[in-house]
């Protein structure tokens, strides 16, 4: 039995960027140099995560079997003020035309339409040493922050590949053949419904350097834009298809109508976008030879009436086919490349109100707040300007930190300490 290749074009994976390295507790010793001060480093970045297009994958199926992938750690701080190393960042190479949305939402995070590598999770900041905590009255400071946690997220990878024209048309109406007689792509091809299961690429030459990628989609059936068949498995991949060549058997030898099985397929269309169904077309009339001059030139008139181009063709026979892809590139010089599927996601901070925080106890005395977003507002803010420290308090109380410091148990003259920086508590 042949091997069957195995195509899959979606699938759901976990994402988690690299902690950052903790920060080091560590005090200078010399020889002859008594108390020595704080010299703990800080902690390196964690990895990104970075998804970057190959044009050699064709697939997703490597993410069938592995669906947790994860960055490293930064590395831990030293002694002697050394830095923790920064991790490596995880690349995952997917097929070009990958659509990564977060699964929760489905909203697009990034369309990897070409080789531009796109950071998908970012790694967690390193922590502070205990050398940047020493003060005139805090001069042997003993602890030090930890390391920030990477984004994690689940996403959805759907790979919508990349063609200029798109065949299709009901099962069985000879887009295969066409395809394999105007191209090098070698389809499964057989006189029964559904013999093409996974989409196939072309390079269609027209000439000395001029060619097109053309895509046989696997049939379409009426429902498809509900899931019916193979339904939303393929649609997708016609979403970035400049032109369509809508293929019909003018000769009725399945048992149906012509012009049925046209206006059939455009529902589909229709229904599953709307923007697809506003796709240009030109109209293949294949199995010629089988056909009437009556019935041809019937459908002809229709699809005709309808101010579409209309060609009679036999893909069994070559009748018609040389012609065909002169026709095509022709057309495709006026039709502007499809846009690429804007970003919408937004990160999980500005979906909570930017109001997440964490509250750790060094040692007795001292507190450390995490809140990303505070600190953004604390970097743009003068705490030596009464103004901006009276915003930045409010900024405190109104997200509730200082509540959740008092539950903690904080007392007066404490030290509160956010980022680089570090404030009494006073009630």
């Amino acid at each position: 039995m042949a091997a069957q290749t195995n195509f899959i074009d979606i699938a759901t994976i976990w994402l988690h960027a690299g902690k950052g390295g903790d920060g080091a507790v560590s005090f200078h010793r010399e020889k002859f140099v008594a108390a020595g001060g704080p010299d703990g480093g800080d902690g390196g970045r964690g990895g990104d995560i970075i998804f970057v297009a190959d044009d050699h994958l064709s697939t997703l199926m490597d993410f069938r079997y592995k669906r947790k992938y994860v960055a490293p750690e930064g590395g831990k701080g030293g002694a002697s003020l050394c830095h923790g190393k920064n991790a490596e960042n995880l690349v995952i190479k997917v097929p070009l035309g990958t659509v990564i949305k977060d699964a929760e939402s489905g909203l697009v995070i990034a369309d990897l339409s070409d080789h531009t590598p796109v950071t998908i999770a970012k790694g967690g900041r390193g922590g502070y040493g205990n050398a940047h905590f020493a003060t005139p009255t805090r001069q042997i400071p003993k602890f030090a922050k930890p390391g920030m946690p990477g984004e994690d997220l689940q996403v959805t990878l759907e790979l919508k590949l990349i063609a200029d024209v798109g065949l299709i048309g009901f099962p069985n109406v000879g887009k295969s053949t066409l395809i394999s007689t105007i191209s090098a792509a070698k389809p499964k091809i057989a006189n029964y419904h559904f013999t093409t299961l996974v989409p196939t690429l072309g390079v269609v030459s027209v000439g000395e350097g001029a060619s097109f990628v053309c895509a046989d989609i696997p049939g379409l059936i009426e429902g498809a834009s509900e899931g019916v068949g193979l339904g939303h498995d393929f649609l997708r991949h016609v979403e970035r298809c400049r032109l369509l060549l809508h293929v019909v058997d003018v000769s009725g030898s399945e048992c149906r109508d012509p012009i049925e099985d046209f206006e059939k397929i455009n529902e589909e269309l229709a229904k599953f976008s709307p923007v697809l169904a506003e796709r240009p077309q030109i109209v293949v009339g294949n199995k010629c030879d089988l056909a009437t001059e009556e019935q041809i030139e019937t459908f002809r008139q229709y699809v005709e009436g309808k101010g579409l181009t209309f060609v009679p063709i036999s893909a069994a026979t070559m009748q018609g086919v040389k012609q065909l892809p002169g026709l095509v590139y022709n057309r495709l010089k006026d039709i502007p490349q499809v846009p690429v599927f804007t970003p919408e996601y937004k990160k999980p901070e500005a979906k909570k109100n930017g109001r997440d925080f964490t509250i750790q106890r060094m040692e007795a005395h001292v507190w450390s707040v995490d809140a990303p977003w505070l600190e953004y507002i604390l970097a743009g803010s003068n705490v030596d300007d009464y103004e901006s420290l009276q915003f930045f308090q409010r900024q405190l109380a109104e997200s509730g930190i200082l509540d959740a410091l008092v539950q903690k148990g904080v007392e007066e003259n404490d030290t509160i300490l956010i980022g680089e920086y570090q404030f009494d508590y006073i009630f």
